[in-house]
């Protein structure tokens, strides 16, 4: 919905997006503000080669910029699981391909004003390529994913970004039924891994770029 006071939204998100920016720099992580997804998607089809092999985590943020259609139309070798030509048997192996790549593409549930990067998965394919694998690790986040700390960004994981995604998936769980987290026991459970990367690990170069929209969960 267009509203004349979308400016001065869009204007305090970049203060505070750009804020982060510099936090994210204290961390050793490499990290740029986009004013919208266009910037970003021609930014990211410019960093990464034609020839280079792209893995693709479990990301809505990925999926809305459009670039995946783009990369395999220019000719890269794209892999991700979210392919409907996949099976169960095939699935893992395409998952650990994904960490194999040149540059893998992902998002984070959530990203603390201090410049934590927090992340809750199911199987941990996505965080575990985050950290370590990949010789480039692309992190793209909207402004819905800022919160002020840990513990807010844990909560938005479960309570926001783990509900949907429940729902999404169509699994079995009290959340995707209710819409609310209960912290289930459910053999169904997608928040099964945690992890928080405070600093840009070694031997993994990270980017991250933050852009002044709304994208995924």
């Amino acid at each position: 919905m267009t509203s004349e006071f979308n400016d001065f939204r869009a204007c305090n998100n970049e203060k505070m997006l750009r804020r982060i920016i510099q936090a994210l720099r204290k961390r050793d992580f490499e990290a740029e503000y986009f004013a919208d997804a266009i910037s970003a998607n021609d930014t990211l089809l410019k960093m990464i080669p034609d020839n280079s092999r792209v893995g693709i985590g479990g990301s809505v943020t990925i999926r809305e910029l459009r670039v995946i259609e783009q990369l395999e139309k220019r000719g890269n070798e794209v892999t991700h699981h979210w392919k409907p030509e996949i099976t169960k048997e095939t699935n893992r192996a395409i998952r650990q391909k994904e960490g194999t790549a040149d540059f893998y593409l992902t998002s984070a549930n959530a990203i603390t004003e201090q410049g934590d990067i927090i992340n809750i998965d199911g199987i941990g394919n996505r965080v575990a390529h985050m950290i370590y694998g990949p010789d480039n690790v692309i992190i793209i986040a909207g402004s819905n994913k800022i919160v002020p700390d840990i513990e807010a960004g844990i909560r938005r994981s479960r309570e926001i970004a783990g509900v949907i995604n429940a729902k999404r998936v169509g699994v079995k769980t009290p959340c995707a039924e209710t819409g609310k987290c209960v912290d289930c026991k459910a053999p169904a459970r997608i928040c099964r891994v945690t992890t928080i990367m405070q600093y840009r690990p070694w031997q993994t170069n990270i980017k991250v770029m933050l852009i002044n929209e709304i994208l995924g969960f």
